[in-house]
């Protein structure tokens, strides 16, 4: 994709995405931001009506539809913001942090909470491979390190599940 001058950039849907609906422009901690609009979304769906195996089904379902989504409009970010991993792109936030729910579907808060600051921990520590991962081309970098981080988080809050039942 091109570069536009900046006066004829005019953000559409990828930054739309990109930014979940413009929570990315946060001036303070746009990613925790991002992650807290990953819990909201978790919540959503804990409140549909799906059987105990569905609502995992569904968690699975919608990170993966906003990974592929997100992986598009973070490409188109980083061109749209003229830098590489912009801030304001956090829609990569929203699908680590559901992919650390996926380890307690049916959460009450206090899962919520320990997975949210779980997720934020490892999104900033970024443990092996996410940091290289963050190095693929385009919205696969922005996107993946924190499907690892995500991954890292499910794997802690299951096992943090048999530890406090």
């Amino acid at each position: 994709m091109p570069r536009r001058a900046v006066s004829e950039r005019r953000p559409g849907p990828a930054i739309w995405i990109a930014t979940c609906a413009g929570a990315g422009y946060c001036p303070i901690a746009p990613g925790t931001v991002g992650s807290a609009a990953g819990v909201i979304l978790v919540v959503a769906l804990q409140q549909v009506s799906f059987a105990p195996p569905w609502l995992a089904v569904s968690m699975f379902a919608t990170a993966g539809v906003l990974f592929g989504l997100g992986v598009w409009a973070a490409g188109h970010a980083e061109v749209f913001f003229g830098r590489v991993d912009p801030g304001q792109v956090v829609i990569d936030e929203v699908v680590g942090q559901i992919i650390t729910l996926l380890a307690r579907p049916q959460a009450s808060w206090k899962w919520l909470l320990a997975g949210f600051v779980l997720f934020r921990v490892l999104d900033i520590v970024k443990p092996f491979p996410a940091r290289r991962a963050e190095q693929l081309s385009g919205g696969w970098g922005i996107m993946t390190d924190d499907v690892v981080a995500g991954f890292y988080g499910l794997v802690i809050l299951y096992l943090l599940g048999f530890v406090f039942q």
